[in-house]
Protein backbone atom coordinates (compact mmCIF):
# COMPACT_ATOMS: atom_id res chain seq x y z
CA UNK A 1 0.00 0.00 0.00
CA UNK A 2 2.80 2.41 0.91
CA UNK A 3 4.52 1.91 -2.44
CA UNK A 4 1.23 2.46 -4.27
CA UNK A 5 0.67 5.74 -2.43
CA UNK A 6 4.20 6.86 -3.27
CA UNK A 7 3.59 6.03 -6.94
CA UNK A 8 0.32 7.99 -7.10
CA UNK A 9 1.82 11.53 -7.49
CA UNK A 10 4.15 10.26 -10.22
CA UNK A 11 1.26 8.64 -12.10
CA UNK A 12 -0.80 11.81 -11.81
CA UNK A 13 2.16 13.80 -13.14
CA UNK A 14 2.44 11.49 -16.14
CA UNK A 15 -1.29 11.67 -16.81
CA UNK A 16 -1.11 15.45 -16.80
CA UNK A 17 1.77 15.27 -19.26
CA UNK A 18 -0.17 12.83 -21.41
CA UNK A 19 -3.13 15.22 -21.48
CA UNK A 20 -0.83 18.09 -22.45
CA UNK A 21 0.70 15.94 -25.20
CA UNK A 22 -2.73 14.98 -26.55
CA UNK A 23 -3.75 18.62 -26.67
CA UNK A 24 -0.46 19.57 -28.35
CA UNK A 25 -0.82 17.11 -31.22
CA UNK A 26 -4.59 17.29 -31.59
CA UNK A 27 -4.71 20.63 -33.42
CA UNK A 28 -1.83 20.45 -35.91
CA UNK A 29 -2.94 19.62 -39.46
CA UNK A 30 0.44 20.02 -41.16
CA UNK A 31 1.74 16.46 -41.37
CA UNK A 32 5.47 17.08 -40.99
CA UNK A 33 4.94 19.54 -38.17
CA UNK A 34 2.58 17.07 -36.51
CA UNK A 35 5.11 14.22 -36.66
CA UNK A 36 7.71 16.41 -34.98
CA UNK A 37 5.14 17.39 -32.34
CA UNK A 38 4.40 13.72 -31.66
CA UNK A 39 7.99 12.68 -30.99
CA UNK A 40 8.62 15.73 -28.82
CA UNK A 41 5.41 15.13 -26.86
CA UNK A 42 6.24 11.45 -26.36
CA UNK A 43 9.73 12.23 -25.06
CA UNK A 44 8.42 14.90 -22.71
CA UNK A 45 5.67 12.62 -21.38
CA UNK A 46 8.13 10.02 -20.03
CA UNK A 47 11.14 12.32 -19.50
CA UNK A 48 13.19 10.63 -22.22
CA UNK A 49 16.49 12.18 -23.27
CA UNK A 50 16.22 10.88 -26.83
CA UNK A 51 13.25 10.35 -29.09
CA UNK A 52 12.66 9.36 -32.69
CA UNK A 53 9.63 8.74 -34.88
CA UNK A 54 10.43 6.56 -37.86
CA UNK A 55 7.97 6.62 -40.76
CA UNK A 56 7.85 3.26 -42.55
CA UNK A 57 7.08 2.33 -46.13
CA UNK A 58 5.11 -0.76 -47.15
CA UNK A 59 8.28 -2.87 -46.89
CA UNK A 60 9.12 -1.72 -43.36
CA UNK A 61 11.98 0.52 -44.46
CA UNK A 62 12.60 3.88 -42.79
CA UNK A 63 11.54 6.59 -45.25
CA UNK A 64 11.62 9.52 -42.83
CA UNK A 65 12.87 10.14 -39.31
CA UNK A 66 11.87 12.83 -36.85
CA UNK A 67 14.03 13.23 -33.75
CA UNK A 68 14.22 15.12 -30.50
CA UNK A 69 17.24 15.09 -28.21
CA UNK A 70 18.35 16.72 -25.00
CA UNK A 71 21.73 17.39 -26.65
CA UNK A 72 20.99 19.58 -29.67
CA UNK A 73 24.44 18.96 -31.15
CA UNK A 74 23.88 15.22 -31.45
CA UNK A 75 22.25 15.13 -34.91
CA UNK A 76 25.12 17.22 -36.29
CA UNK A 77 27.69 14.77 -34.89
CA UNK A 78 26.06 11.64 -36.30
CA UNK A 79 27.28 10.77 -39.78
CA UNK A 80 23.86 9.42 -40.72
CA UNK A 81 20.68 8.81 -38.81
CA UNK A 82 19.61 5.24 -37.91
CA UNK A 83 17.93 3.24 -40.67
CA UNK A 84 16.00 0.65 -38.67
CA UNK A 85 18.67 -2.02 -38.36
CA UNK A 86 19.48 -3.98 -35.23
CA UNK A 87 17.33 -3.35 -32.19
CA UNK A 88 15.15 -0.76 -33.93
CA UNK A 89 14.26 -3.36 -36.53
CA UNK A 90 12.79 -5.66 -33.87
CA UNK A 91 9.79 -3.35 -33.59
CA UNK A 92 9.51 -3.25 -37.39
CA UNK A 93 9.36 -7.04 -37.62
CA UNK A 94 7.16 -7.46 -34.55
CA UNK A 95 5.05 -4.30 -34.11
CA UNK A 96 4.27 -4.62 -30.41
CA UNK A 97 5.44 -2.38 -27.54
CA UNK A 98 9.08 -3.07 -26.74
CA UNK A 99 11.01 -2.30 -23.53
CA UNK A 100 14.73 -2.92 -23.18
CA UNK A 101 16.47 -2.14 -19.88
CA UNK A 102 20.01 -2.74 -21.13
CA UNK A 103 20.59 -1.97 -24.80
CA UNK A 104 24.24 -3.05 -24.72
CA UNK A 105 23.27 -6.48 -23.43
CA UNK A 106 20.55 -7.02 -26.00
CA UNK A 107 21.27 -9.47 -28.85
CA UNK A 108 19.90 -6.99 -31.40
CA UNK A 109 22.08 -4.06 -30.32
CA UNK A 110 23.91 -3.37 -33.58
CA UNK A 111 23.82 -1.05 -36.56
CA UNK A 112 24.46 2.22 -34.70
CA UNK A 113 25.95 4.81 -37.10
CA UNK A 114 29.25 6.56 -36.29
CA UNK A 115 28.84 9.35 -33.75
CA UNK A 116 25.66 7.86 -32.29
CA UNK A 117 25.46 8.52 -28.53
CA UNK A 118 25.64 5.63 -26.12
CA UNK A 119 22.12 4.75 -25.02
CA UNK A 120 21.13 2.48 -22.17
CA UNK A 121 17.38 1.82 -22.20
CA UNK A 122 14.75 1.78 -24.91
CA UNK A 123 10.98 2.03 -25.18
CA UNK A 124 9.45 1.40 -28.59
CA UNK A 125 5.78 1.67 -29.56
CA UNK A 126 4.19 1.32 -33.02
CA UNK A 127 1.83 3.98 -34.38
CA UNK A 128 -1.08 2.57 -36.35
CA UNK A 129 -3.23 4.47 -38.81
CA UNK A 130 -6.41 2.65 -39.86
CA UNK A 131 -5.00 -0.62 -38.56
CA UNK A 132 -1.73 -0.38 -40.51
CA UNK A 133 1.61 0.45 -38.91
CA UNK A 134 2.50 3.95 -40.07
CA UNK A 135 5.67 4.32 -38.04
CA UNK A 136 7.41 3.60 -34.76
CA UNK A 137 8.11 5.74 -31.72
CA UNK A 138 11.50 5.10 -30.14
CA UNK A 139 12.40 6.64 -26.77
CA UNK A 140 15.69 6.16 -24.98
CA UNK A 141 17.14 6.95 -21.55
CA UNK A 142 14.92 8.52 -18.95
CA UNK A 143 16.43 11.68 -17.52
CA UNK A 144 16.48 10.11 -14.04
CA UNK A 145 18.51 7.15 -15.43
CA UNK A 146 15.79 4.69 -14.38
CA UNK A 147 14.55 2.09 -16.87
CA UNK A 148 11.23 2.62 -18.59
CA UNK A 149 8.29 1.17 -16.66
CA UNK A 150 5.05 -0.52 -17.58
CA UNK A 151 3.36 2.79 -16.78
CA UNK A 152 5.64 4.55 -19.27
CA UNK A 153 4.73 1.94 -21.86
CA UNK A 154 1.02 2.41 -21.22
CA UNK A 155 1.25 6.18 -21.43
CA UNK A 156 3.21 6.16 -24.69
CA UNK A 157 0.92 3.47 -26.16
CA UNK A 158 -2.07 5.69 -25.37
CA UNK A 159 -0.31 8.64 -26.96
CA UNK A 160 0.48 6.54 -30.04
CA UNK A 161 -3.24 5.78 -30.41
CA UNK A 162 -4.09 9.47 -30.36
CA UNK A 163 -1.20 10.15 -32.73
CA UNK A 164 -2.59 7.66 -35.25
CA UNK A 165 -5.90 9.51 -35.38
CA UNK A 166 -4.13 12.87 -35.65
CA UNK A 167 -1.92 11.59 -38.49
CA UNK A 168 -4.96 10.34 -40.40
CA UNK A 169 -6.68 13.70 -39.94
CA UNK A 170 -3.57 15.51 -41.17
CA UNK A 171 -3.29 13.25 -44.22
CA UNK A 172 -6.96 13.77 -45.09
CA UNK A 173 -6.53 17.51 -44.63
CA UNK A 174 -3.45 17.46 -46.86
CA UNK A 175 -5.35 15.66 -49.61
CA UNK A 176 -8.22 18.14 -49.30
CA UNK A 177 -5.85 21.10 -49.53
CA UNK A 178 -4.06 19.62 -52.55
CA UNK A 179 -7.36 18.93 -54.31
CA UNK A 180 -8.53 22.49 -53.63
CA UNK A 181 -5.32 23.97 -55.00
CA UNK A 182 -5.54 21.80 -58.12
CA UNK A 183 -9.15 22.88 -58.62
CA UNK A 184 -8.15 26.52 -58.25
CA UNK A 185 -5.42 26.22 -60.88
CA UNK A 186 -7.69 24.35 -63.30
CA UNK A 187 -10.35 27.06 -62.99
CA UNK A 188 -7.85 29.75 -63.99
CA UNK A 189 -7.92 30.12 -67.79
CA UNK A 190 -4.79 29.89 -69.90
CA UNK A 191 -3.50 33.07 -71.44
CA UNK A 192 -4.25 33.46 -75.15
CA UNK A 193 -1.72 34.61 -77.71
CA UNK A 194 -1.99 38.41 -77.68
CA UNK A 195 1.11 39.26 -79.70
CA UNK A 196 2.76 41.64 -80.23
CA UNK A 197 2.10 42.14 -76.50
CA UNK A 198 3.90 39.74 -74.18
CA UNK A 199 1.82 38.35 -71.33
CA UNK A 200 2.69 36.34 -68.22
CA UNK A 201 0.44 35.29 -65.34
CA UNK A 202 1.08 33.73 -61.95
CA UNK A 203 -1.07 32.31 -59.20
CA UNK A 204 0.27 31.64 -55.71
CA UNK A 205 -2.05 30.26 -53.01
CA UNK A 206 -1.81 31.45 -49.44
CA UNK A 207 0.88 29.64 -47.47
CA UNK A 208 -1.63 28.36 -44.93
CA UNK A 209 -4.55 26.04 -45.60
CA UNK A 210 -6.93 25.75 -47.33
CA UNK A 211 -4.75 27.14 -50.20
CA UNK A 212 -7.81 27.85 -52.32
CA UNK A 213 -9.68 31.09 -52.80
CA UNK A 214 -11.17 33.58 -55.20
CA UNK A 215 -8.18 35.29 -56.85
CA UNK A 216 -8.16 35.14 -60.65
CA UNK A 217 -6.84 36.63 -63.88
CA UNK A 218 -8.09 36.46 -67.45
CA UNK A 219 -7.30 37.95 -70.85
CA UNK A 220 -9.48 37.72 -73.94
CA UNK A 221 -9.16 39.20 -77.42
CA UNK A 222 -12.32 41.02 -78.51
CA UNK A 223 -13.63 40.78 -82.09
CA UNK A 224 -12.10 44.13 -83.10
CA UNK A 225 -8.69 43.05 -81.75
CA UNK A 226 -8.79 44.91 -78.43
CA UNK A 227 -7.18 43.04 -75.56
CA UNK A 228 -9.48 42.81 -72.56
CA UNK A 229 -7.76 42.34 -69.20
CA UNK A 230 -9.49 41.14 -66.04
CA UNK A 231 -8.04 40.57 -62.57
CA UNK A 232 -10.21 40.02 -59.52
CA UNK A 233 -10.51 38.77 -55.96
CA UNK A 234 -13.65 37.15 -54.57
CA UNK A 235 -14.01 37.34 -50.80
CA UNK A 236 -13.31 34.05 -49.04
CA UNK A 237 -10.75 31.26 -48.85
CA UNK A 238 -12.69 28.14 -49.69
CA UNK A 239 -14.06 26.07 -52.55
CA UNK A 240 -17.14 28.28 -52.74
CA UNK A 241 -14.96 31.35 -53.36
CA UNK A 242 -13.11 29.51 -56.15
CA UNK A 243 -16.37 28.49 -57.83
CA UNK A 244 -17.77 32.02 -57.52
CA UNK A 245 -14.54 33.36 -59.01
CA UNK A 246 -14.96 31.05 -62.00
CA UNK A 247 -18.57 32.16 -62.47
CA UNK A 248 -17.69 35.88 -62.33
CA UNK A 249 -14.79 35.43 -64.74
CA UNK A 250 -17.02 33.67 -67.27
CA UNK A 251 -19.86 36.17 -66.92
CA UNK A 252 -17.52 39.13 -67.33
CA UNK A 253 -15.87 37.57 -70.39
CA UNK A 254 -19.23 36.98 -72.08
CA UNK A 255 -20.40 40.53 -71.36
CA UNK A 256 -17.15 42.03 -72.65
CA UNK A 257 -17.13 39.91 -75.80
CA UNK A 258 -20.80 40.45 -76.60
CA UNK A 259 -21.12 44.20 -76.07
CA UNK A 260 -18.56 46.84 -77.18
CA UNK A 261 -19.14 49.02 -74.13
CA UNK A 262 -16.75 50.95 -71.86
CA UNK A 263 -15.32 48.86 -68.99
CA UNK A 264 -17.42 50.74 -66.43
CA UNK A 265 -20.64 49.73 -68.19
CA UNK A 266 -19.57 46.11 -68.48
CA UNK A 267 -18.77 45.94 -64.75
CA UNK A 268 -22.05 47.68 -63.90
CA UNK A 269 -23.97 45.07 -65.89
CA UNK A 270 -22.04 42.31 -64.13
CA UNK A 271 -22.88 43.81 -60.74
CA UNK A 272 -26.56 44.01 -61.68
CA UNK A 273 -26.57 40.43 -62.93
CA UNK A 274 -24.94 39.13 -59.75
CA UNK A 275 -27.51 40.96 -57.63
CA UNK A 276 -30.37 39.66 -59.77
CA UNK A 277 -29.08 36.10 -59.51
CA UNK A 278 -29.17 36.11 -55.74
CA UNK A 279 -26.54 38.56 -54.58
CA UNK A 280 -24.32 37.82 -51.63
CA UNK A 281 -21.13 38.09 -53.70
CA UNK A 282 -18.42 40.46 -52.51
CA UNK A 283 -15.50 40.90 -54.87
CA UNK A 284 -13.01 43.42 -56.19
CA UNK A 285 -11.79 43.53 -59.77
CA UNK A 286 -10.16 45.58 -62.47
CA UNK A 287 -11.37 45.40 -66.05
CA UNK A 288 -9.29 47.08 -68.74
CA UNK A 289 -9.24 47.45 -72.51
CA UNK A 290 -5.86 47.77 -74.18
CA UNK A 291 -6.34 49.35 -77.60
CA UNK A 292 -3.66 49.82 -80.24
CA UNK A 293 -3.29 53.36 -81.56
CA UNK A 294 -2.19 54.27 -85.10
CA UNK A 295 1.30 55.06 -83.82
CA UNK A 296 3.41 52.87 -81.56
CA UNK A 297 1.59 53.60 -78.30
CA UNK A 298 -1.42 51.87 -76.76
CA UNK A 299 -4.45 53.24 -74.92
CA UNK A 300 -5.41 51.66 -71.61
CA UNK A 301 -9.02 52.23 -70.54
CA UNK A 302 -10.07 50.68 -67.28
CA UNK A 303 -12.46 50.71 -64.36
CA UNK A 304 -11.89 49.46 -60.84
CA UNK A 305 -14.33 47.87 -58.43
CA UNK A 306 -12.44 48.49 -55.20
CA UNK A 307 -9.28 46.85 -56.55
CA UNK A 308 -5.61 47.89 -56.11
CA UNK A 309 -4.41 50.09 -59.01
CA UNK A 310 -2.31 48.74 -61.88
CA UNK A 311 1.43 49.33 -61.80
CA UNK A 312 3.07 50.92 -64.87
CA UNK A 313 6.81 50.66 -65.46
CA UNK A 314 8.20 52.95 -68.15
CA UNK A 315 11.88 53.64 -68.78
CA UNK A 316 12.78 52.07 -65.44
CA UNK A 317 10.35 54.25 -63.50
CA UNK A 318 7.54 52.44 -61.68
CA UNK A 319 4.35 54.17 -60.62
CA UNK A 320 0.72 53.35 -59.99
CA UNK A 321 -2.14 54.42 -62.22
CA UNK A 322 -4.07 55.69 -59.23
CA UNK A 323 -6.91 57.99 -60.34
CA UNK A 324 -8.09 60.88 -58.18
CA UNK A 325 -11.60 59.43 -58.20
CA UNK A 326 -10.36 56.45 -56.22
CA UNK A 327 -10.74 52.75 -56.83
CA UNK A 328 -14.53 52.57 -56.86
CA UNK A 329 -16.62 50.28 -54.72
CA UNK A 330 -16.47 46.46 -54.77
CA UNK A 331 -19.03 44.30 -56.48
CA UNK A 332 -22.00 43.41 -54.33
CA UNK A 333 -22.26 46.74 -52.48
CA UNK A 334 -24.58 48.95 -54.56
CA UNK A 335 -24.95 48.38 -58.29
CA UNK A 336 -26.77 51.71 -58.75
CA UNK A 337 -23.65 53.80 -58.00
CA UNK A 338 -21.97 54.96 -61.26
CA UNK A 339 -18.50 53.62 -62.00
CA UNK A 340 -15.97 55.91 -63.70
CA UNK A 341 -13.66 54.94 -66.55
CA UNK A 342 -10.00 55.96 -66.60
CA UNK A 343 -7.60 56.32 -69.50
CA UNK A 344 -3.83 56.35 -69.90
CA UNK A 345 -1.56 56.27 -72.97
CA UNK A 346 1.01 53.51 -72.52
CA UNK A 347 4.36 54.19 -74.17
CA UNK A 348 6.22 51.59 -76.24
CA UNK A 349 8.38 49.25 -74.15
CA UNK A 350 6.29 49.77 -71.00
CA UNK A 351 5.22 47.00 -68.64
CA UNK A 352 1.82 46.84 -66.94
CA UNK A 353 1.35 44.78 -63.78
CA UNK A 354 -2.11 43.84 -62.51
CA UNK A 355 -2.31 41.97 -59.21
CA UNK A 356 -4.47 41.10 -56.22
CA UNK A 357 -3.91 42.49 -52.75
CA UNK A 358 -2.21 39.33 -51.46
CA UNK A 359 0.95 40.52 -53.23
CA UNK A 360 1.17 43.68 -51.14
CA UNK A 361 -0.49 42.63 -47.87
CA UNK A 362 1.50 41.74 -44.76
CA UNK A 363 0.34 41.71 -41.13
CA UNK A 364 3.33 43.82 -40.07
CA UNK A 365 3.16 46.43 -42.85
CA UNK A 366 0.53 48.75 -44.25
CA UNK A 367 -0.88 48.26 -47.75
CA UNK A 368 0.89 51.48 -48.75
CA UNK A 369 4.24 50.11 -47.61
CA UNK A 370 3.57 46.88 -49.50
CA UNK A 371 2.73 48.79 -52.67
CA UNK A 372 5.87 50.89 -52.36
CA UNK A 373 7.95 47.73 -51.99
CA UNK A 374 6.30 46.17 -55.05
CA UNK A 375 6.98 49.27 -57.15
CA UNK A 376 10.65 49.33 -56.13
CA UNK A 377 11.11 45.65 -56.85
CA UNK A 378 9.29 45.75 -60.18
CA UNK A 379 11.22 48.83 -61.27
CA UNK A 380 14.51 47.07 -60.52
CA UNK A 381 13.44 44.00 -62.54
CA UNK A 382 12.20 45.76 -65.66
CA UNK A 383 15.41 44.91 -67.55
CA UNK A 384 14.73 41.19 -67.04
CA UNK A 385 12.55 39.04 -69.25
CA UNK A 386 8.86 39.18 -68.39
CA UNK A 387 8.99 35.55 -67.28
CA UNK A 388 11.83 36.18 -64.86
CA UNK A 389 10.23 39.38 -63.62
CA UNK A 390 7.00 37.57 -62.71
CA UNK A 391 8.90 34.71 -61.10
CA UNK A 392 10.74 37.20 -58.90
CA UNK A 393 7.64 39.19 -57.99
CA UNK A 394 5.77 36.05 -56.93
CA UNK A 395 8.64 34.15 -55.36
CA UNK A 396 7.42 31.68 -52.72
CA UNK A 397 10.92 30.71 -51.57
CA UNK A 398 11.26 31.66 -47.93
CA UNK A 399 8.17 33.88 -48.06
CA UNK A 400 4.88 33.42 -46.27
CA UNK A 401 1.84 34.52 -48.24
CA UNK A 402 -0.99 35.53 -45.94
CA UNK A 403 -3.45 35.70 -48.84
CA UNK A 404 -3.77 34.29 -52.34
CA UNK A 405 -1.97 36.13 -55.12
CA UNK A 406 -2.94 36.50 -58.76
CA UNK A 407 -0.60 38.47 -61.01
CA UNK A 408 -0.88 39.42 -64.67
CA UNK A 409 1.92 41.30 -66.42
CA UNK A 410 1.84 42.73 -69.95
CA UNK A 411 4.81 44.13 -71.84
CA UNK A 412 4.14 46.53 -74.70
CA UNK A 413 6.49 46.10 -77.69
CA UNK A 414 9.14 48.74 -78.21
CA UNK A 415 7.70 49.36 -81.64
CA UNK A 416 4.71 48.06 -83.55
CA UNK A 417 5.66 45.39 -86.11
CA UNK A 418 4.98 46.15 -89.72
Amino acid sequence: MQSQLQQLPDDQHRLRRLLAAVLAIGTDLDLRSLLQDIVEAAAATVDARYGALAVLDEYGEFVDLFTTVADEDWPKAVGRLPRGLGLLGVLVRDPRPLRVENIAGSPGACGFPPGHPIMHSLLGVPIRVRGTVYGNLYLSDRCDAEPFTATDEGVVTALAGVAGVAIENARLHGRFVKAGEELQRKLLPRLPDIRPIQAEARYQPASIAPRVGGDWHHVIVLPEGTRCIMVGDVMGHNIEAAITMHRISNMLSVLAYDQPLPPSEIVRKLDQALEGLGGGTMATLIMARLEQRPETSWRLRWTSAGHPPPLLITAGQAGYLDPEEGHGIPLGVDCSIPRPDHEHIVAPGSTLVFYTDGLVEHPHHTIGEGMDALARRAGALVGQSLTMMCDELVDPAGRTFHDDVALLALRIPARTPG
